[in-house]
């Protein structure tokens, strides 16, 4: 019969791809973990694991037992969940990975219905929050490293997600066009007016860092535009990209969540429609947690309450 420990290391050797990362994940010895592989695959009657240069790689035998790995252990973490929620108790500390605009708007609005909450027990929620990349924060629930990821997906930039987790939408986030009002105006265009990107193919343009999904998702808008943007700035900070277009440094495009408030600009949404979607994603099972259930709960809430944005709460 399988050990479930030992899936749960097959598991992490799946994400870590060395058995000394793995151990040191599980808070194990390498020796440890060497042993109870190799008793994995006494048990299977067959390799799960094979060498890939300095590091390891499932063999199709250990990519089928990961697959039910993750189902076992997600029912696992689900039983546990119940058993919290029976004893009308809650975890002390959720770690939530989030990208920097959501972080920014989304997450203050989270904290603060913490704090307001009418529930005691509910106020006691205690949410550590680190900024991070959606692919760094769904690496990071892969690893456990964190409990709650925010994700998101541009309609022209979809993501996929790990089999072993479970995405639900947030909220839709409109992408627009950021412009001086003067250049606006020039151009006829009027606040909030739609634009044709085709119209700005020759403007100097101001980005994100190329290895940000923003970065692609102009590209591909731009593509699509017929034109690939003559790139003047580069900047990770959409603070900085706002003010430089309010500036007159150029064209810009960006979710409307990732603006600042005061950003003196003028918006206009595309003649081509793109928007980003934005996700919890956790791993399976541990959406019974009881905190994991109340977290998810309110940043429901707070995106309903964002200005500017379209709710959305169907699964994804």
């Amino acid at each position: 019969m399988l050990d479930v420990r030992r899936l749960r290391i097959l598991q992490h050797l799946a994400v870590y791809k060395t058995v000394a990362a793995a151990a040191e994940a599980l808070q194990l010895t390498a020796p440890a973990v060497s042993q109870q592989l190799a008793s994995l695959e006494r048990e299977a009657g067959m390799p799960v694991v094979e060498k890939n240069g300095r590091t390891l790689r499932l063999t199709p035998a250990g990519e089928l037992l990961v697959k039910h790995a993750d189902v076992i252990l997600g029912d696992l973490a689900a039983a546990e969940a119940d058993l919290a929620a029976l004893k009308g108790g809650r975890r002390g500390l959720i770690r939530v990975a989030s990208f920097a605009s959501a972080a920014r708007t989304l997450m203050p609005l989270v904290y603060r219905l913490i704090a307001e909450h009418a529930d005691e027990q509910a106020r006691t929620l205690a949410v550590q929050l680190t900024v991070q990349e959606p692919d760094l924060a769904i690496a990071a629930l892969g690893k456990r490293q964190t409990d709650v990821a925010l994700a998101h997906s541009y309609t022209i930039l979809p993501r996929d997600f790990p089999a072993s987790s479970r995405h639900d939408v947030l909220m839709d986030d409109p992408v627009v066009l950021c412009l001086h009002p003067d250049h606006a105006q020039q151009l006829g265009l009027a606040p909030g007016q739609t634009a044709d990107l085709t119209r700005f193919s020759r403007e100097p343009w101001l980005t994100p860092a190329p290895e940000t999904s923003c970065y692609d998702m102009i590209q591909r808008a731009c593509g699509s535009a017929g034109f690939v943007p003559d790139i003047r700035v580069r900047s990770d900070d959409f603070a900085v990209l706002a003010a430089l277009t309010a500036a007159g440094a150029g064209v810009a495009l960006a979710p409307r969540l990732a603006l600042p408030e005061h950003h003196g600009l003028s918006l206009h949404p595309l003649v081509s429609p793109v928007t980003r979607t934005l996700f919890t994603v956790i791993r399976n099972g541990t959406e019974r947690r009881p905190d994991v259930h109340l977290l998810r709960t309110l940043m429901e809430q707070a995106a309903s309450r964002l200005p500017g944005s379209a709710h959305s709460p169907e699964e994804a």
